[in-house]
């Protein structure tokens, strides 16, 4: 896979093996892991395990996870994108495209995840031709449920997820 995709402010390609520093930055933070468990990898090698995971998603089911990277420095910033889940049940699904983003703190607040989020909506539903996209937040996280929105997703409702034992809220989008 040779992705590439730009917004104003962003390139957002395939993650590669050079993006594992980042990746550590942005994973190993507990701030960003707040409302994800607060499980923060605490290894180089997690972080590495997770990369190639996300490279191998590129090759089995044809999308996965991009790296964001600042057009104005060329620096790692995050993710952003889409996944298929195909790996558990979520909120009664178990096969569905979302989008998300994953951002280094010192990077929020300047609408990163909206501005990497629409393109993402859009290259779903023009390219990939999806007919529906969905969104999940912890129930806590006020600043990614005001992304999805403005990214164009709708809030359905709160679900318990019990693998992760988590309280989260279900968005979604058609095309």
């Amino acid at each position: 896979m040779n992705f590439h995709l730009e917004t104003e402010r962003l390139i957002l390609r395939e993650l590669r093996l050079t993006d594992l520093d980042g990746l550590f930055e942005l994973d190993s933070n507990p701030k960003v892991h707040r409302y994800l468990g607060n499980k923060p990898v605490k290894t180089i090698e997690a972080s590495e395990k997770m990369l190639r995971s996300i490279i191998n998603q590129y090759e089995e089911r044809g999308i996965g996870r991009w790296a964001a990277i600042e057009k104005s420095t060329g620096d790692f910033i995050g993710w952003s994108g889409l996944r298929l889940n195909t790996e558990f049940v979520m909120n009664g699904y178990d096969k569905f495209y979302d989008v998300g983003y994953r951002l280094i703190p010192r990077y929020w607040g300047k609408g990163y995840a909206t501005e990497s989020g629409k393109a993402a909506v859009n290259y779903a539903f023009n390219t990939l031709k999806l007919p529906e996209l969905y969104g999940i937040t912890e129930q806590g996280n006020e600043a990614s449920h005001k992304a999805l929105l403005k990214i164009g997703l709708t809030y359905v409702e709160d679900f318990y997820f019990e693998k992760e034992q988590m309280n989260l809220r279900w968005y979604v989008i058609k095309n």
